[in-house]
């Protein structure tokens, strides 16, 4: 990251919101029983607006950003305010290009486009903010230091509040794989509610290796195991990266750099596995684009942007492979006089 996390917080007499203040109901199972819905039945947004500038890391762009609560069924929306406000939705169907980050852009303007979207895409899902505007005055979401620490914590910053409107819950109802050469996405009916991830990954450098990391997803374990972890990257595929336009923002502040067995950054590492968590990080931020909360099983092997965007958009291509979920909190009822 380029230089400390810049903020500009809008102040309020309100303390935050507890994220543990969550309402449940119940969703039928496919064995017809009764299960609870992941964290929150109702919707939720910002409680206030909160405002950062950092660096991009594939632009090398200094961007300033900025997150707004929105109303019930906006969903995740960005918008260019240095293309006069136009929007871009945070959806699968809008994702452009997967080349080491994910890019959504608008399918009749190609220039009207947002880059590297998935760490904050990630600490959204994990906060469980349904709707928000995303402002940016560049191309792309400043990277700050490569994993999704900072964003989750503005929106510790920001708050939250619920909203009236049910959540969308997308219930996986028989299994969906994509995959190129041994490396696979996959979705499957899980037995509970929520969404249970393994992810896997093989290099032939020494310093990553072979490692798996699985986890029931919630807000605490996304918290304490994942949000500090760093995207990463082999020192001899960088001058490629350069040549295609990528990583012009890339430093040691704000990637891993592997070189065989060793790891480059004078820091070291924040946790052994911190590469196949990273790669969790992006997966969970991909499939916040499906524009709901999924709920069944996920499994990666060596998998990345493009499979799992391919994982979705073959889902919803199959009617009978999901279904959503809206139930309303559950009310005390009304008594009538007679």
């Amino acid at each position: 990251m380029d230089g400390m996390l810049a903020t500009s917080v809008v102040t309020s007499n309100r303390g935050p919101i507890s994220a543990d203040s969550t309402t449940t109901a119940d969703m039928p199972g496919r064995d017809g029983t009764s299960r609870p819905l992941p964290r929150t039945a109702r919707q939720q947004t910002l409680r206030q607006s909160i405002s950062c500038v950092g660096t991009g890391l594939h632009t090398g762009r200094r961007i300033a950003l900025a997150l707004h609560p929105a109303p019930e069924h906006t969903g995740i929306v960005f918008r260019r305010i240095d293309m006069d406000g136009r929007s871009i939705p945070a959806r699968f169907d809008h994702v452009a290009d997967t080349r080491l980050s994910t890019v959504i852009a608008d399918p009749h303007d190609p220039a009207l486009r947002v880059a590297t979207i998935e760490h904050l895409m990630s600490a959204l899902s994990a906060g469980g903010i349904d709707n928000a505007y995303v402002d940016l005055d560049g191309p792309e979401v400043p990277v700050f230091d490569g994993s999704a620490a900072d964003f989750v914590f503005l929106l510790d910053c920001a708050g939250h509040v619920e909203q009236t409107a049910p959540r969308t819950v997308i219930e996986i109802l028989r299994p969906v794989r994509v995959a190129d050469g041994d490396a696979f996405a996959e979705l499957r009916p899980g037995r509970e509610a929520g969404l249970s991830m393994t992810m896997s990954i093989d290099f032939s450098a020494s310093a990553i290796g072979a490692q798996t990391f699985a986890m029931r997803f919630d807000r605490q374990v996304f918290r304490r195991d994942l949000a500090n972890c760093r995207t990463f990257t082999l020192r001899q595929e960088i001058e490629a990266l350069h040549a295609a336009g990528l990583a012009r923002g890339g430093s040691l502040d704000n990637a891993i750099v592997v070189d065989g067995d060793a790891v480059l950054n004078p820091t070291g590492l924040r946790r052994p596995d911190e590469f196949v968590r990273h790669k969790m990080i992006d997966a969970i931020g991909d499939l916040y684009l499906a524009g709901g909360v999924l709920t069944g099983l996920f499994t990666g092997h060596k998998s990345g942007h493009a499979l799992n965007n391919r994982l979705l958009r073959t889902l919803f291509a199959d009617r009978g492979a999901w279904r959503i979920r809206t139930r309303a909190p559950q009310a005390q009822a009304l008594r009538v006089a007679a």
